[in-house]
């Protein structure tokens, strides 16, 4: 079974795309690569094939072919992608010869999920089902819905995709296109690292499947592609977000960043993230970028009393400079308070108007620390209504019962 699941996560974006190449069909290609997969996860217990991928490829063919035979009338009135005829035979060549090496084609299918048609979260949502391979349900246990209605969603947005062609964009909309496909990337981990309802800190596999997402692209995309350092960073930006994850929580209580056991942190994965941001010390600022930087503010600090928080409350000036944030002005009061102290980035907060339980948390934070106890805790009974997270819910209860 390890096999198989390695597979499927090394190979199952490649082989849906030659298959959406062939048959021009999302659906398709989905249900026969799943059942291919079963039949794999049935017949490999006696030993992998030779060519694995080939093998799948087969099988999945077979299951359409079968599919297509059985719904021969319904198929010639259902609309189907758009796919060059040169792409078509490619894809037909690939899959006839066994031994072949198999073309990737998931930039295509990358760029296809990521049109702007769609929602961003439906867009979301597709991506990781088609490229990825992550299941129905994990997706939906990431945007906060049951299993029914994330299957509709991606149902929905199958079908809105079904007359739009499989060709890859150029010039200035493939770069707008991967732009959206790293954001999507992000939208997705965000909703992982930090969910917003339900009993978990962090859902680290789904956070995980996020990064992933990104190392995909980056291995996909053209190397001369402008905006190319922006991925670079994003990656990097995840990458020392999520070796935070086993420090995040004790006991299922949210650990905030200072009081967390830095030895439990991934530096293997903080070294990675290092090495990417390196090359781009000399870059023009940029908003992953300037995020990255102030993660890697944090992941170079031994303790939390060494860290930097003037030149973070700088990365993050910069950065609401360039995006005009009202989150970004947020964390910007953070660093402030942390550098200056509770008044000053309290003053950063004044007008500020968010929805949610971040700012009126943060404010409370900074009105306790000021001593302005009455005030904090009606910010913190604010913070409290409007969390819909246990973990973080529970935390700002103990913050205000510090008040008595």
């Amino acid at each position: 079974m390890h096999a198989v699941e390695q597979i499927w996560r090394d190979e199952w974006g490649r082989l849906m795309a030659l298959l959406v190449a062939q048959y021009r069909r999302l659906d398709l290609a989905e249900d026969g690569l799943a059942d291919a997969f079963e039949a794999a996860a049935r017949t490999w217990a006696d030993g992998v094939p030779a060519n694995p991928p080939a093998w799948l490829l087969t099988t999945a063919r077979r299951r359409i072919v079968d599919r297509l035979r059985a719904e021969a009338v319904a198929t010639r009135k259902l609309p189907l992608l758009a796919v060059e005829a040169d792409l078509q035979e490619e894809a037909q060549r690939t899959m006839a010869d066994a031994g072949a090496a198999l073309t990737d084609e998931r930039l295509r299918l990358v760029l296809l999920c990521a049109h702007p048609s769609l929602p961003h979260e439906s867009a979301a949502a597709l991506t990781l089902r088609l490229v990825l391979g992550v299941p129905t349900a994990d997706i939906a246990r990431l945007f906060l819905v049951s299993t029914p209605t994330m299957a509709a969603r991606l149902t929905r947005a199958r079908k809105r995709l079904a007359d739009e062609s499989f060709a890859l964009p150029e010039g200035r909309e493939l770069v707008d296109r991967v732009e959206m496909v790293a954001a999507i990337a992000y939208l997705a981990f965000t909703a992982a690292y930090a969910p917003g309802a339900g009993p978990d800190v962090v859902r680290a596999g789904e956070a995980g499947e996020a990064v992933r997402l990104v190392r995909v692209l980056r291995e996909v995309v053209p190397h001369d592609l402008a905006g190319r350092d922006e991925l670079d960073a994003l990656l990097a930006l995840m990458m020392l977000q999520h070796s935070r994850r086993d420090a995040r929580a004790r006991d299922s209580a949210l650990v905030l960043l200072p009081d967390q056991d830095r030895r439990r942190w991934h530096h293997d994965e903080i070294a990675e993230a290092m090495a990417l941001l390196t090359p781009l010390a000399a870059a023009p600022p940029a908003p992953y970028l300037l995020q990255a930087l102030i993660a890697a503010e944090h992941a170079i600090a031994p303790t939390a009393a060494d860290t930097d928080w003037a030149r973070i409350a700088a990365s993050y000036a910069e950065l609401e400079e360039l995006t005009g944030s009202p989150v970004v002005r947020l964390n910007r009061a953070v660093a402030v308070a942390e550098a200056e102290g509770p008044r000053a980035g309290l003053a950063l907060l004044d007008g500020l108007e968010l929805p949610g339980h971040r700012l009126p948390a943060a404010r409370g934070e900074l009105l306790l620390r000021a001593g302005e106890y009455d005030e904090a805790r009606a910010c913190f009974d604010h913070a409290i209504a409007s969390c819909d997270n246990v973990a973080e819910r529970a935390h700002l209860r103990n913050r205000r019962d510090d008040l008595r």
